[in-house]
């Protein structure tokens, strides 16, 4: 990705803050800001407070940095993304993701709350993101410049990520399913037959995030894992009847479950 002056002015004002070396970074999604609450020696800063960060508000969503130690490691959580329904730009986590570059360009864990379209994957268990499905969305690559946005999306789940995440959740004793998640823009749930449509082209999961940034991250060569804390059957399914209380509140109550295995992932790092 072409170098943006906004990276450097962002980490520069992240190590004015006491931001310096980071080991993980980590996307929060709805209803699980609670897992920064473990952090120690927290440093806080408002999204408000960095340039080409997204405003606005989603509930489920703090919207601030929290940096500290993290089951002995330094981590750098993004409590809450922004979306491309808010605002029409698949490109809006751009530079929180871009200014890792700036730290040595640590692994990055996304997690978002997602339907669930396999009667093993059910209401509060966790699944590893194994592949994407982009068919309904913008790919936020569009108008970047150079040969370099050709970006090769194989393996894009980073396989060592997903590998050690596996161990975790054996050590944590967790179940951890996996699949392809399918990126529908938002924000309105999908239909029975989006979601039948899904299945047929092979999803297991579908949400509305996580693949542009998945998309950006790569183009800036950072190495990626996803998480899905499944809220909702698919709609249709099992008498899947989505609405945003049930994927905020349920994605609360899976919280515990992350942390275990967060917990289990960064001993391993």
């Amino acid at each position: 990705m072409a170098a943006d002056p906004a990276f450097d002015e962002v980490a520069s004002i992240l190590a004015d803050r006491g931001i310096d070396a980071i080991d993980c970074a980590i996307v929060l999604g709805t209803g699980l800001g609670a897992v920064a609450e473990d952090v120690q020696d927290a440093i806080r800063i408002p999204y408000a407070e960095l340039p080409g960060f997204p405003r606005g508000e989603v509930s489920g969503h703090a919207r601030q940095l929290c940096y500290g130690t993290l089951h002995g490691r330094k981590v750098l959580i993004y409590q809450g993304r922004a979306h491309y329904y808010e605002g029409g730009d698949s490109t809006v986590m751009r530079v929180p993701l871009g200014v890792l570059t700036a730290f040595g360009s640590p692994p990055l864990v996304l997690t978002n709350a997602a339907g669930s379209l396999s009667a093993e994957m059910r209401p509060g268990s966790l699944a590893l993101i194994t592949d994407h499905i982009n068919l309904n969305g913008p790919n936020p690559l569009i108008g970047d410049r150079g040969d370099g946005r050709f970006v090769p999306m194989v393996d894009a789940y980073d396989p060592h990520l997903r590998g050690r995440f596996k161990r975790a959740a054996e050590k944590a004793a967790l179940s951890l399913g996996e699949g392809v998640y399918m990126w529908f823009t938002g924000p309105s749930f999908e239909t029975p037959a989006e979601i039948r449509m899904a299945k047929v082209l092979g999803a297991d999961l579908v949400g509305m995030s996580t693949v542009p940034e998945v998309i950006l991250a790569r183009r800036c060569g950072l190495r990626v894992a996803g998480l899905s804390i499944v809220t909702n059957m698919g709609a249709g399914l099992h008498g899947g009847t989505p609405h945003h209380t049930e994927t905020r509140d349920v994605a609360s109550l899976a919280a515990g479950a992350l942390r275990r295995l967060l917990r289990a992932f960064l001993s391993e790092l």
